[in-house]
């Protein structure tokens, strides 16, 4: 996986009765196993058609999650499963009132916490019983990143004294499903932090600093936490996203990497990283001359906001543009995020997503084959 010149983030548009099996569920009118059915069927369906566009990187879709974020949700004293349906059943497209698709949304931390109950500890690994239904030694399996946890979690009122100590149990408990993935195959695991485009968004960097958080300390401790993930583990493929964020076709942060690319790029140690890179909000390729030798940065260059298919010769111009700063054997190609963070999914067509990554193939065979 580590050396594949394609890959995409995780998340796939829901076919339409598989979003109404979620509905249905929600209303209470089919049990967890009439869903569990049709997301298994939904799952193979997905999974085949990954196959016959020949992708090296296969996902289940994120079929079985209300959204990205319940990777995490099977933990208890944190109870993102239960605020996950109550959003689902208020929300379900996915956006607030007032929100509207291809502007600057609410930012889901400041929308809502999740407050810590008790002390952390795994009921259930919920990536590993997504991992085994397919089980293929292509299958990546995607999982909310530390800092993101941090982030989102409400301690005040919790038996913990610090963010420190609560970012440590959340990095305990992530590492033994990573583990537990290892052990159980699989060959490629992916955290999604996109955390980090806080340390360059102005609004929030004010917030943080409002609130007495030096962004830069918050910043070079969600690098150690992520690094302390996959420490020392070995015989598998450990990527890192990175985005503004996508639901429902909106994004929530602004801001190029320069500010923190020397910390962050030069300090984490995965061997590929996601980059979002499919508009002004990213900024210039200047800041990946601070990557490593031997990692492989994934450019996120193919919208899945919109269902206007990228051209094929932008798209290798603007990888020629990259290898000016990092040697093209270091990059690849991918969509800059998922399709469907939540249910709903983007604003774009089912055929416009195979699309999308029929053209990114095309890509990949003619820069690097």
């Amino acid at each position: 996986m580590q050396a594949s010149r394609v890959d995409h983030v995780g998340s796939l548009l829901r076919p339409g009765y598989l979003k109404d099996a979620f509905q249905r569920f929600a209303r209470r009118d089919i049990s967890r196993e009439d869903l569990g059915a049709v997301q298994d069927r939904a799952i193979r369906d997905v999974v085949a058609r990954q196959e016959s566009l020949g992708l090296p990187v296969i996902t289940d879709g994120e079929f079985r999650r209300l959204n990205w974020q319940v990777s995490f949700s099977e933990v208890e004293g944190w109870d993102m499963w239960r605020t996950s349906w109550d959003n689902f059943r208020r929300h379900p497209g996915n956006r607030s009132p007032g929100e509207t698709p291809l502007t600057r949304g609410e930012d889901a931390v400041l929308s809502f916490r999740t407050p810590v109950t008790a002390r952390l500890s795994l009921k259930k690994n919920f990536p590993l019983s997504e991992f085994e239904f397919i089980k293929s030694p292509r299958t990546k399996v995607t999982l909310m990143g530390p800092d993101r946890v941090a982030q989102m979690s409400e301690i005040k009122g919790s038996p913990y004294r610090s963010r420190d100590e609560f970012l440590a149990d959340v990095v305990r408990i992530q590492r033994r499903i990573v583990e537990e993935l290892a052990r159980a195959g699989c060959r490629y695991v992916q955290l999604d932090e996109p955390s980090y485009t806080g340390y360059v968004d102005p609004s929030t960097l004010e917030r943080m600093r409002a609130a007495g958080e030096d962004p830069l300390a918050s910043l070079s401790r969600a690098v150690e936490a992520d690094n302390a993930l996959i420490a020392g583990l070995e015989g598998a493929t450990f990527g890192l996203h990175i985005c503004r964020g996508n639901r429902a076709s909106m994004w929530h942060r602004e801001g190029s990497y320069d500010a923190i690319a020397e910390r962050l790029f030069g300090g984490l140690r995965f061997h590929r990283l996601l980059l979002e890179y499919d508009s002004a909000r990213a900024g210039g390729f200047e800041p990946l001359r601070f990557v490593p030798k031997g990692v492989t940065v994934v450019l996120g260059l193919i919208t899945t906001k919109t269902g206007t298919i990228e051209a094929t010769t932008e798209l290798i111009r603007r990888i020629e543009e990259a290898a000016r700063f990092l040697p093209l054997e270091q990059l690849a190609l991918s969509p800059q995020c998922g399709f469907a963070s939540g249910i709903a999914g983007n604003l774009l067509t089912e055929g416009e997503q195979w699309r999308k990554l029929e053209v990114m193939m095309d890509v990949a065979r003619q820069v690097w084959q």
